[in-house]
């Protein structure tokens, strides 16, 4: 049966079956399987230090718990939470679970204690701004001990009086009071620390309706604090936007460039570094991306697990390594973020069909 998926703007013509599974292409020596369980609409992943899974959502407004995910013959999942704004961030630190749901960064001490539906919990951070338009939020803790929280651009293409808006936050978790740490980003729904330079890498989804091709979706790394990636004025490497490209308040700003531009319209969202050792030695320090698939473009791209790779003489080699999800042009599921296990494996989360992948490595 064919079911109809209601995006942004756009209608999705979803065909759901688990067997499916079947139709994923992955690099030889590699195999992908759904883990036995479903947590409707899967966002954001993190685990616990006893591999409990969160897993938040989007539409649904739920938070799960699931523990036992990677070793259990049927995982039991518990929903935390209903009901939330858009909780799709999670992030588990020091043993406390942080739900980001938009305006709102809700806590629970101690999470593996509670694993209840609606737990002991606290409004943690309450004065983010509180449009839907691109506030689902995306959260993890850096290397430096401080919570990243993204803030969305409230619309397609604009310029807005808070200058929170299209930036990344970083939130002292001792006070949780916030400071901008980057600029101009539309809207970033993915990041991570590389795992020698600690440097902080994210994607950003490029505007709509500019085209098919242009802009491209963006990959790029944070230097230093106080950088600005071009959201509204300029797009990709030297797009100057139709509305916003000689607009006075651009003119006196230093932009940073991608390292990385991937097709228009691909939606990259969900990254992760891999710092395990179970894959291929060439995997090591590798960049996994979640492509969430097109919504507006005249043919269908993304809807799949790309892989960023460091070269020979330091160039990037970007390539696909998991596809499927995409037959002809009727999606069956949409990639939304990716895992790296404590065991080395990869996790998947896919929002449309609300199940769990988890890639291996068939060692000979």
């Amino acid at each position: 049966m064919i079911r109809l998926l209601i995006g942004l703007g756009a209608a999705f013509l979803i065909q759901p079956s688990f067997a499916d599974v079947d139709k994923l292409r992955v690099p030889a020596g590699f195999a992908i399987e759904r883990l036995n369980f479903e947590v409707s609409n899967a966002r954001q992943m993190a685990l616990t230090d006893s591999g409990i899974l969160i897993v938040g959502s989007r539409r649904e407004g739920k938070v799960y718990a699931v523990a036992d995910a990677l070793t259990a013959d049927q995982p039991e999942v518990v929903t935390l939470f209903t009901g939330l704004t858009m909780p799709s961030g999670v992030a588990v630190h020091d043993g406390d679970l942080y739900i980001g749901a938009v305006n709102r960064i809700i806590r629970v001490r101690n999470i593996e204690q509670h694993l209840v539906t609606t737990p002991p919990h606290q409004v943690w951070m309450d004065d983010l701004p509180d449009h839907p338009h691109h506030g689902w939020k995306y959260l993890k803790v850096g290397p430096d001990g401080h919570l990243y929280v993204p803030v969305g651009a409230p619309c397609n293409i604009c310029l807005s009086q808070d200058e929170r808006f299209a930036s990344l936050l970083r939130v002292n978790m001792a006070t949780a009071t916030a400071e901008i740490w980057a600029r101009g980003i539309r809207n970033t729904v993915g990041f991570d620390w590389h795992p020698q330079t600690r440097r902080l890498w994210f994607t950003d989804n490029g505007r709509d309706m500019m085209g098919d091709d242009v802009p491209p979706e963006e990959i790029n790394v944070i230097t230093k604090p106080g950088q600005h990636f071009g959201y509204p004025f300029l797009h990709g490497e030297n797009i100057a936007d139709p509305r916003y490209g000689d607009h006075e308040a651009g003119r006196t700003l230093t932009f940073t460039s991608p390292v990385l531009n991937i097709q228009a319209h691909s939606a990259a969202l969900g990254i992760d570094f891999y710092t395990g050792d179970h894959f291929p030695a060439e995997y090591s320090g590798a960049l996994f991306v979640a492509e969430h698939g097109s919504w507006n473009r005249s043919s269908k791209v993304g809807y799949r697990v790309s892989v960023v790779l460091p070269g020979p003489e330091g160039e990037l080699i970007y390539r696909p390594f998991v596809e499927g999800w995409l037959v002809g042009q009727i999606p069956w599921g949409r990639p939304n973020d990716v895992l790296v296990t404590p065991a080395g494996h990869l996790l998947i989360s896919d929002d449309a069909e609300g199940v769990i992948y988890r890639v291996r490595y068939e060692e000979t």
